[in-house]
């Protein structure tokens, strides 16, 4: 069972992993009420997306932060605290305790929400092992899921290859949000762990990242709406 009823068009969140705001504004406006939530990154957040994100969310879009935050506690939290402030939707910190902790009680009384990200999905077992780590990827993605949970996260970042192991260990009190998205046809690129649409919301997935496969499609908007078709589709809807 999924979290509360998710909108089937606000299920798919596209990535801004553009070069400037101007080429994010362009983005925007030809994908127009196509989609209604996006994700900023490093690339545009410090090519000047902060206020763009501010702005987006003032127009009723929904704002997926993704700053991947972690440092110290004080630190964490007053980030949060400024993210909050921009009305963004989510926000994503890495997925170790103090992090979490620190992040979820600086989100009090907001509506931001908060997503840990547990493995990065262009991470495989040998990149975990060269990183120093003993667990392969989908033990560590368990094991941060359930200390997640514990800490009270309202999301998870994992690739869709985990959203059904997720699913079963998180029910449906936790946000399962999957980037990795490649539609059938789509070059995988940097990514190692990746799946389709329809695969991901039938394994659990709540929300789809897709960067790529629509900001550098021919046509960015037919591209929005072949996936939310799909979506759709796989929910029966």
């Amino acid at each position: 069972m999924q979290p509360a009823k998710i909108a089937p068009r606000d299920r798919l969140i596209v990535a801004l992993d553009l070069p400037s705001v101007a080429a994010a504004e362009a983005m925007i406006e030809t994908l127009g009420d196509s989609v209604s939530f996006y994700k900023i990154g490093y690339q545009l957040g410090y090519a000047g997306g902060l206020p763009l994100a501010k702005q987006l969310a003032s127009r009723g879009k929904k704002i997926f932060l993704d700053l991947k935050m972690h440092d110290i506690g004080n630190t964490v939290a007053r980030g949060v605290e400024s993210v909050a402030a921009l009305g963004a939707t989510f926000l994503t910190v890495h997925a170790y305790p103090q992090t979490m902790k620190a992040a979820v009680e600086a989100r009090a009384g907001t509506s931001l929400k908060i997503l840990a990200v547990t493995v990065l999905t262009s991470y495989d077992d040998s990149d975990l092992h060269a990183a120093g780590y003993r667990l392969n990827v989908s033990d560590l993605v368990e094991a941060r899921a359930r200390q997640a949970q514990a800490l009270g996260i309202d999301g998870i970042v994992s690739s869709p290859e985990e959203a059904a192991a997720l699913r079963r260990i998180v029910g449906d009190q936790i946000h399962l949000v999957t980037p990795g998205i490649r539609p059938a046809g789509s070059a995988t690129g940097d990514q190692k762990r990746i799946m389709t649409p329809a695969r991901a919301i039938a394994a659990g997935a709540d929300y789809l990242v897709v960067g790529r496969p629509v900001v550098e499609a021919a046509d960015p908007k037919a591209a929005a709406e072949a996936i939310h078709a799909e979506i759709s589709q796989a929910l029966g809807a």
